[in-house]
This record gives C-alpha cells, structure tokens and sequence, in this order.
C-alpha cells in the first residue's frame, strides 16, 4: 500500500518547513550522502551546479564530454572536501549514454538525483535555415533524445527503489516562444513535456521531475549573441536555484517574465505575437548565424 505520507503532493510544503529547521539547527540536508548525477559539468550552469550540490553533502557524478575540464572540477570539490566521480560521455551517441547508464547502476545500484544540463542552442531565424535541417537534429540530439535516453535508463532503478528527482534545464523560451529559437526551443519544450509526463507516471513511486525554465545565464553558450553581453544571471546564482530545486522538488522553476508572457500568450496571442514580430525585426541574426567568416 501506498504510503500518502511519501507522496510528491505533501513534499512542497514540508520542503519548505524542513528547509527552516535546517538553517535553525544546522543539520544536514535531503543532498547529503545522496548520488546526484550533472550533464554539462565541465562548466558553466552544471559545473556551478556540481559545486553547489558538493557543499551540501552529495557525491556528485560528472558527466561531459571534455574529460580534463571534468578532472578539473573533481578536483576542486575533493580539495573543498567534497567528493566527486567523473564520466566522459557524449549525450548526442546513444552507446555513449547507454555505456554510462550500465557504469552509474554497476558502481551506484541507483542514482537519486539527476539534473539534466547538457545542452547547446542555436540563434538563427528561420529565414536562414533553409538548407539546415541539420540545426533542428543537432537540437533534438542533445537537448531531447539525449537526456530522455539518460533518463529512461536510470528511471528503473529509481523507482524500484522508491525515491528519485529529476531536474531539467529547459527555457524561459517555452513560456516566450522567442523568435529566433525555433530549433532550440522546440526541443526543449519536448523535454518540459516529457518531464511532466514522467512525473505523473511514476508519481506512486515518489519519482518526480521538475522543469527549470531558465532566462538568460551568463556561459559560453550565449557568447554568438553579442546583444546578451552583461546580462542575465551568473552561473552561481542559477546553480543556487537548481540546487533548491532538487532539494524542494517543484513541479516547474519560473521566472516573472516567461509567467507573464505565458498568460499574454493565452489571453491575447495575437498581441504576444505582434510584440515578439517587433522584437524579432529590431534585433537581427548574428554574424555566426549568417555564416559571417571570422564571427
């Protein structure tokens, strides 16, 4: 029988009421003496993230393809006395996940947190992508196919058992549906969704997900983009949220701006629409994405 007490639905507030004892009595955390799993670790959102869950007590398993950059933060969290283990994958080969999913379980029996970070985005109107139907597969691969592979194969061992959180860096684009994102966009949509849906399927057995919906993040991604220089938030300041995200376990991450423009879309989609036209003339396609040589 199911106990109601371990349900996802009571695990919001009492997050927040264990969250305050915490910081009154100093005790350790739902982290501590946990495995939590980071795609992307070699730098910025999910190397941060990989600090930030070492402080709190977790073993933190590394995953990325650049395997010094991966020695490099290993290093960094056993020399704040952290610990750390590290694995070269590529999350665009489907044998290199699967190699890795048969590794996590034969060292670890299970992995407890998972944050789906890997990813990589594309800047470019659709105008220019004509002929580059390679943009939407390069997205898929990384952004979608290679975090549900990841996924699906550490899902059993989480819920037999009976505890597991995943966390996806998705896209405030979601909620926006900015102009000049289509590739990026739609594949991480698709991992919103399915991160739901796994949530409502594996519900019963106190497997849950949440969406982190995130805006701009000051990493090498963005870098193509010279109209994002400055801004957004520090890889740090975002790893301190994903890191509350694995310990409260939200259903969705937002931020004030994508909840607006998500009503907006709603209640007025062909205003939403004729903002993000104007906002899409005004700011052009970059050097790199019209193919400038020397961008």
């Amino acid at each position: 029988m199911v106990s109601l007490i371990s349900l996802p639905l009571l695990q919001a507030p009492r997050a927040r009421v264990a969250r305050t004892i915490r910081a009154v009595t100093g005790s350790p955390g739902p982290l501590a003496g946990r495995t939590v799993l980071v795609t992307g670790a070699s730098s910025g959102i999910g190397e941060a993230t990989s600090y930030a869950a070492a402080r709190r007590g977790a073993h933190v398993l590394l995953a990325a393809r650049r395997g010094e950059e991966l020695e490099r933060v290993r290093k960094t969290i056993e020399e704040a006395g952290g610990r750390a283990s590290t694995y070269v994958v590529d999350m665009a080969d489907g044998e290199s996940i699967d190699a890795l999913v048969e590794r996590l379980l034969a060292e670890h029996g299970a992995v407890d947190y998972l944050v789906n970070n890997a990813g990589r985005s594309i800047r470019r109107s659709l105008e220019l992508t004509h002929g580059r139907f390679h943009d939407f597969e390069r997205m898929m691969a990384v952004n979608y196919f290679g975090a549900v592979r990841l996924t699906m194969g550490l899902l059993p061992a989480m819920r037999a058992q009976r505890f597991g959180h995943v966390v996806n860096i998705v896209t405030w684009g979601n909620q926006i549906k900015a102009p000049k994102f289509a590739a990026y966009i739609a594949a991480k949509s698709a991992l919103d969704v399915f991160g739901r849906i796994l949530s409502r399927e594996a519900y019963f057995d106190n497997v849950t997900c949440t969406n982190m919906r995130v805006a701009i993040v000051r990493t090498p991604m963005i870098a193509p983009t010279a109209e994002y220089e400055g801004r957004g938030e520090s890889p740090e300041e975002c790893a301190e949220r994903v890191v509350r995200a694995l310990e409260d376990r939200p259903v969705t991450v937002n931020g004030a701006f994508g909840s607006v423009y998500e009503v907006l879309n709603i209640a007025a989609p062909r205003l939403a629409d004729l903002a993000m036209a104007i906002s899409h003339v005004r700011a052009p396609d970059s050097a790199a994405a019209r193919g400038k040589a020397g961008s």
